[in-house]
Order: structure tokens, then C-alpha cells, then sequence
């Protein structure tokens, strides 16, 4: 019974990532909270099971932008690869501060700041910072990813770096810098698609590497666990990914604000109040 229940719980928790990770509403935030409800054992598994799944999310993005981020693409012209060196190069200036920042607060983290108290908070107070962004938008100055420089990538870098805690959601913090930096909605997105995968990668291996050397190797129900959260991760992924970008074609994120506040009241009655 006991294998059964890991394998539903490691279903719905690849469902609720593949989701998440994408839509500006804390992918990490709603993980902590299912397992809050229903927790995957040991504890010490699930905080590295929680960061090793993204790695499914991570592929997601390298299968759908395969040929965009592949700059030894042959069918490519010079100026083509040229452009898609400059746009890794534009993902890794993004990446350096919450790189540096998460690598150092990474304990931290974990050992303070995953209460579902602080979910709730960042998930309302982000909530409202998308309707009044929403409701005020700046004038759109980067309508193509290529008009991105690598100015504006490290400025939005520094707004990832407020994803580091729980419940903030690293594409809402990335979409929102995009934004306020006057990138698109599309441009935004797709560009938080991007520099999510130097961030996840890291993240994943960090935690594998930490939780091998205070536990000692994963059993092989854990592999299965992690390989069949990674699957589930990719496969939500890759629709997730693509929704969202049809959707934001022709809607503005006030919705996910509204969520957002929805949901940080629900958790504070219910773990808090009720």
C-alpha cells in the first residue's frame, strides 16, 4: 500500500510542477504545501525530490526550443548562430545573481524560510504586485527577444534572485523584471523559459550532491521515484509551456494575481485560522 500511495503522490507532485513551473504562481510554494497535506517520507527525500523533478521541466524547454537554442544548428546562417551564442550569453548574465545568492543562502532556505506561513505571504504579496503591474504597465520597449540586451538580462536577473524564497515563483519574479524592464509578455515569458535552465540544472545538482553526502545514496524506490517525477514534470511541462504562451498572446497575467491571493488566503485559514 505503501509503494502505491508514494507512486500517486509522485504523480500529482510531477502534475503540480509540470504546472507550476511555467505559470507565475510558485511551483516550489505549491509542492511544500501538498506536502504539507499528504507528505512523501522521509522529509530529507522530498526536499531533494522537490528540486530534482524540475530537471523534467528543464528538458521540456530544450525540446521545444531545441532548434532556437541550438546555435550549431547547420541549417542556421552565421548571423543566426551568431544571435544564438549572444542569447546564451544573455542567460548566463541572468543567472549570475541568483546563482550566487542561492548558493549561498541555500541552507538557509530550507531550514527557515519554507514555512507555509511565508507561501502564504509571498504568494498574496505577489499576487497584488501583478494586478497593479497589470493595471499600470509600462510602455513596451522589446517586442523580440533578440532586442533583449545584456543589461536589461542582468536586471531581470536580480528580480529572479527574489524567487529564491518559497512561494515568490522564479518565472512571476522573472516575468515581473521582464515587464518592468519593458519587455513584452511574450518576450518575458519565453526569455524566464530560458534562464530557468542554467538555475534548475544547478539547483538539481546541488541538492543531489548534498543530500548524497549527509544520506548516502538514493535507494532504488527513490530512483524510480525521481525518474517517474521527472517524467510526469516533462511531459505537463511541455503543455503547460505551450498554453501559456497562447495565452498571454492575447491576455495580461491580472488572472494569476487574482490566484495568487486566493490561494495565500486559503493557506493562512487553513494551516493558521481554522
Amino acid at each position: 500500500m505503501s509503494y502505491i500511495a508514494d507512486l500517486i503522490k509522485t504523480i500529482v507532485l510531477g502534475i503540480i510542477q509540470g504546472i507550476t513551473e511555467w505559470l507565475p504562481i510558485s511551483s516550489t510554494g505549491h509542492l511544500i504545501l501538498f506536502d504539507s497535506l499528504w507528505p512523501l517520507s522521509p522529509p530529507e527525500f522530498f526536499s531533494v525530490f522537490k528540486v530534482v523533478i524540475q530537471f523534467g521541466s528543464i528538458l521540456a524547454v530544450l525540446f521545444l526550443y531545441f532548434k532556437k537554442l541550438n546555435p550549431f544548428d547547420s541549417s542556421k546562417s552565421p548571423q543566426q548562430k551568431k544571435d544564438t551564442f549572444s542569447l546564451w550569453g544573455k542567460v548566463i548574465v541572468g543567472v549570475i545573481p541568483a546563482g550566487i545568492i542561492g548558493l549561498l543562502l541555500d541552507d538557509i532556505i530550507d531550514g527557515y524560510l519554507s514555512a507555509n506561513f511565508v507561501i502564504a505571504v509571498t504568494l498574496i504579496a505577489y499576487g497584488i504586485i501583478f494586478i497593479i503591474v497589470e493595471k499600470h504597465p509600462k510602455p513596451v520597449t522589446i517586442k523580440k527577444l533578440s532586442e533583449l540586451d545584456y543589461k536589461t538580462s542582468l536586471k531581470i536577473g536580480f528580480f529572479q534572485c527574489l524567487a529564491l524564497i518559497p512561494g515568490t515563483s522564479r518565472s512571476g519574479a522573472t516575468i515581473l523584471g521582464g515587464l518592468n524592464c519593458g519587455c513584452s509578455r511574450y518576450v518575458a515569458s519565453e526569455f524566464s523559459f530560458f534562464i530557468a535552465i542554467p538555475v534548475m540544472a544547478g539547483a538539481s545538482l546541488l541538492k543531489i550532491v548534498k543530500y548524497i553526502m549527509g544520506f548516502g545514496l538514493f535507494t532504488f524506490w527513490q530512483i524510480v521515484l525521481l525518474l517517474l517525477g521527472t517524467l510526469i514534470s516533462f511531459i505537463v511541462s511541455v503543455i503547460a509551456i505551450r498554453s501559456l504562451l497562447n495565452y498571454v498572446r492575447k491576455h495580461d497575467f491580472t488572472i494569476f494575481g487574482y490566484y495568487r491571493i486566493a490561494l495565500g488566503i486559503f493557506v493562512l485559514l487553513f494551516f493558521y485560522i481554522l
